[in-house]
């Protein structure tokens, strides 16, 4: 199985925004061949001293069969258009790729 944490740093009073058009998305994505998960977060305060929190960051954790079926979801028309809408507000993005072993 593939993990994919991803982090996506928004412009400042962005967030709300983001995570409409995002949530938008999440059905279609679901319905992809080999997604097993792809749910958006939000930092919560723990209270635990080594959390950083990321006030204009979603992290998106995501579960994939294969490698094979995250390469076509970053293709997919809708994962496309969704880039389009968002590259506006969004200032970065990273993910960590990850395999359970």
């Amino acid at each position: 199985m593939i993990n994919v944490i991803a982090s996506i740093k928004v412009k400042p009073g962005k967030k709300a925004e983001f995570i409409e058009i995002f949530k938008s998305n999440v059905p279609k994505v679901l319905q992809e061949k080999g997604c097993i998960d792809y749910t958006p977060t939000v930092d919560v305060n723990s209270s635990i001293p080594i959390q950083v929190l990321e006030e204009n960051t979603v992290t998106i954790l995501e579960k994939w069969e294969s490698l094979e079926c995250l390469r076509n979801h970053l293709e997919t028309p809708h994962m496309i258009a969704y880039g389009e809408r968002v590259k506006d507000i969004v200032e970065s993005v990273s993910a960590k790729v990850l395999e359970t072993v």
